[in-house]
């Protein structure tokens, strides 16, 4: 007589038996007419893209900005805005800044822009030029490169980022800098895991060479650490770097809005005019200034308020300390003087920015696309005063801001409160301030 299984041998049998049944459905599945199989799901663009080292400039680090958003390119939790795809995955290549979506779950999306340090002419010309510095081939290790010119050498060794360590680099945000500025970026660097010391010590040789890369090429990304827009500062949120390029809150520029109702045109008029007044005057005693001015350096958020977009071509002046950098023009340039300016960068001194530099280059650029022909008479007419006033490049500084000022005693009446202007609303319909 045959022994009976034991149970194990039972489950086990019992075990087969399922996958079999299963296997079998399978196959009779697969075999099935096409029309009884389900409808295929429309594909969706994604951007895992195959996001490559090389769209991303990762291949160049670390002559680059960093690598803190890195992760979430690879984990597709920011993701390309799909009109901007093409049919590989990867956005075009030369654009300067591409519209994205940021999430922090994979569930919710709020837009953001990636924005490239420079384009990528630039980019090109720049490392060729770090090649022919090094009398190296057209392609080099252009970080091989950058390591052993003199300036970095002098970054090595330093305990602290001193004026004397940025002297020559093109950046209006570093042709007047303070000991105090340079703390700053020190402290507030946000690629650097311990941020918080004026003290470089826990900087390694790849964050010293990022950062210097990085003043090099666009203060921008530096001055969103540096002067955060959750502190009062009228720049957006710095959400962290990948290779070259930098992820930042979403904005519309300043010139989409051209065409806005004559109390959304008064509305984004006095606000450039208020940041303005802020870059000139602060609890800081810092004074921004421009040194040229277009309508894509100026956004919108999506609640109305204006903030600057691009801050590139922003110099900033210690008011409290000066300037902290002796003048010997020419004898500090090298490489990375010239890597997108050709070494032809002509800044001003830092004793002759006037008061009055940014108002005049807004009020003869800017604001007359936003606000001439647009108001009935005779609010028109006083508009159009203050504007030449505010625009005359020959007037001294009191008259300017005098201009300005009635200007925005002119626009305040214009602007009505409702929900368009959320980042004021409802607090507009209770209290005149705003």
């Amino acid at each position: 007589m045959e022994p009976r299984p034991g149970p194990k041998a039972a489950a086990l049998r019992l075990g087969w038996l399922a996958l079999l049944l299963l296997w079998i459905s399978a196959l009779s599945y697969s075999f099935s007419s096409p029309a009884s199989l389900p409808p295929s799901p429309v594909p969706r663009v994604r951007t895992s893209y195959n996001l490559g080292r090389t769209f991303l400039g990762l291949d160049k680090c670390n002559a680059c900005i960093g690598t803190s958003i890195c992760k979430k390119f690879f984990k597709e939790e920011i993701r390309f805005d799909n009109t901007r795809a093409s049919h590989l995955g990867l956005p075009p290549g030369d654009l300067p800044s591409y519209s994205a979506n940021y999430s922090d779950d994979s569930k919710t999306w709020r837009p953001v822009e990636i924005l490239r340090l420079a384009s990528k002419y630039q980019n090109e010309i720049s490392d060729r030029r770090i090649c022919v510095s090094a009398s190296a081939p057209k392609t080099c290790s252009i970080e091989r490169v950058l390591r052993k010119t003199g300036r970095f050498q002098k970054w090595l060794q330093a305990k602290r980022l001193t004026p004397d360590l940025v002297q020559g680099l093109p950046s209006p945000f570093l042709r007047c800098p303070s000991q105090r500025l340079l703390d700053r970026v020190v402290r507030r660097y946000a690629e650097v895991a311990d941020a918080g010391s004026i003290f470089m010590d826990h900087f390694t040789d790849r964050d010293k060479l990022r950062l210097l890369y990085t003043l090099s090429v666009n203060a921008h990304p530096i001055l969103l650490q540096i002067f955060p827009g959750a502190e009062g500062w009228p720049l957006p949120k710095y959400l962290g770097s990948c290779g070259r390029f930098l992820v930042s809150t979403s904005t519309r520029p300043l010139q989409e809005f051209y065409g806005a109702p004559p109390d959304q045109a008064a509305d984004l008029a006095y606000q450039l005019l208020g940041v303005l007044e802020s870059l000139r005057s602060n609890d800081l005693n810092y004074f921004f200034y421009f040194t040229h001015v277009d309508a894509g350096m100026f956004g919108i958020f999506n609640n109305g308020h204006l903030f600057i977009r691009d801050a590139r071509a922003l110099g900033v002046i210690d008011k409290q300390e000066g300037s902290q950098v002796a003048t010997r023009a020419g004898e500090d340039q090298d490489i990375f003087s010239c890597l997108v300016s050709g070494c032809q960068a002509q800044l001003p001194s830092c004793n002759m920015v006037p008061e009055k530099q940014s108002l005049v280059l807004v009020c003869q650029q800017l604001l007359p696309r936003l606000l001439q022909g647009r108001f009935p008479s005779p609010v028109q007419e006083e508009i159009d005063t203050a504007l030449a006033l505010c625009g005359e490049e020959a007037s001294p500084d009191p008259e300017v801001l005098g201009a300005a000022t009635r200007l925005k005693d002119i626009l305040r009446p214009l602007r009505t409160c409702d929900p368009r202007f959320a980042y004021r609303y409802p607090d507009c319909k209770y209290n005149d301030k705003f």
